[in-house]
């Protein structure tokens, strides 16, 4: 439910209506826009008669929000939302930050001289996985918290954010002790207790959409961390399964201007695991920038054929550099810009 206030209300007045708010069960979510300031009332609003709220003072409406998605909902926000990672580096804004490195780490040399070329061509982010979700179980599972000491290693001599995977509730406050944003995989999307444990990290979080999920799906999981208090969630299409056999997944990229249309949460693509094939790869990143994508998720590798996972949908250095000229330019037409590091 949101309460919209009146324009001449006062600070005093916005006090009391949150203090009523509190003291009817709900906590209190105040936003303040160009157009309007609304305190959005988060719990159970069963039972709650509307008069009771219109009766205060600098009350001016109380809406019902129908999606069943509240707070990740236009209705609750109409403005985007920001996500502003350490360095300046901005999601939803004009700028479209580029998310870029190996599936996995896998030694100091690997992600450090990635890095340094990842750097200079204009990434703003690193990734790579230190604890990897894979099919099989014999598969290699990644690095653990040595791959996460080695991404702050590369961090501190590059100054690029790092972007890694949490797997389960009990390893959040570890990735987070290392990450600037935290990863919610695919596969683990609709893992609640995750969404909950992750919402309480203190990390801006990086939401991949399930390999089978509805948009309202992957909305209803960001509702899961926005319940939780943390507002700064960055949505991800990655693509969907489909019948196909060419290409991996099937990337979605009608999700970007869907998303947008239902919710004010950034979102970008990942056009990697979107194809899973590396000369696919380029083509659906530029239509991801085209489509409206607030960013873009690259894998790189210096050696794609060595990669430990994921290399056949990984891209040289020099393709991911090709990259970056094209994106460049059709950031510029539709308005925006390629934002690098600082």
């Amino acid at each position: 439910m949101l309460v919209v206030l009146k324009k001449s209300v006062t600070e005093s007045e916005i006090d009391h209506i949150r203090e009523r708010v509190e003291a009817l069960g709900f906590r209190a979510h105040l936003s303040r826009g160009e157009v309007r300031t609304v305190i959005g009332l988060v719990g159970d609003h069963r039972g709650l008669a509307k008069e009771a709220l219109l009766s205060l003072q600098g009350v001016e409406e109380v809406h019902a929000v129908t999606k069943p998605y509240k707070q990740v909902s236009r209705e609750w926000r109409e403005a985007d939302t920001i996500v502003e990672i350490s360095g300046g580096i901005r999601f939803g804004g004009p700028e479209v930050p580029i998310i870029a490195g190996p599936c996995a780490v896998e030694s100091d040399e690997q992600i450090f001289g990635i890095a340094d070329q990842l750097r200079a061509m204009g990434a703003s982010l690193l990734r790579g996985g230190a604890f990897k979700p894979r099919t099989s179980p014999y598969s290699w599972q990644g690095l653990g918290e040595e791959g996460l000491k080695m991404l702050a290693r590369a961090r501190e001599a590059t100054g690029l954010a790092i972007v890694t995977e949490a797997l389960d509730p009990d390893g959040v406050d570890l990735v987070a002790e290392y990450a600037d944003v935290l990863q919610i995989g695919a596969r683990n999307m609709q893992n609640y207790p995750l969404l909950r444990r992750a919402g309480k990290c203190g990390k801006p979080v990086l939401l991949k959409r399930g390999m089978s999920a509805t948009i309202n799906e992957l909305l209803l999981a960001a509702e899961y961390l926005l319940a939780e208090g943390n507002d700064d969630v960055i949505l991800c299409e990655r693509g969907v399964r489909s019948f196909d056999n060419h290409t991996r997944n099937l990337l979605d990229l009608t999700a970007v201007p869907v998303v947008k249309a239902l919710s004010h949460l950034p979102i970008i693509a990942d056009p990697s695991h979107g194809t899973g094939v590396r000369d696919k790869v380029i083509p659906m990143a530029r239509a991801s920038v085209a489509a409206g994508a607030d960013g873009l998720m690259v894998e790189v590798h210096p050696n794609p054929p060595s990669a430990l996972s994921d290399g056949a949908q990984s891209l040289y250095p020099e393709q991911f550099s090709d990259l970056m000229e094209q994106i460049r330019v059709i950031a510029t037409a539709i308005g925006r810009s390629v934002k690098g590091p600082a």
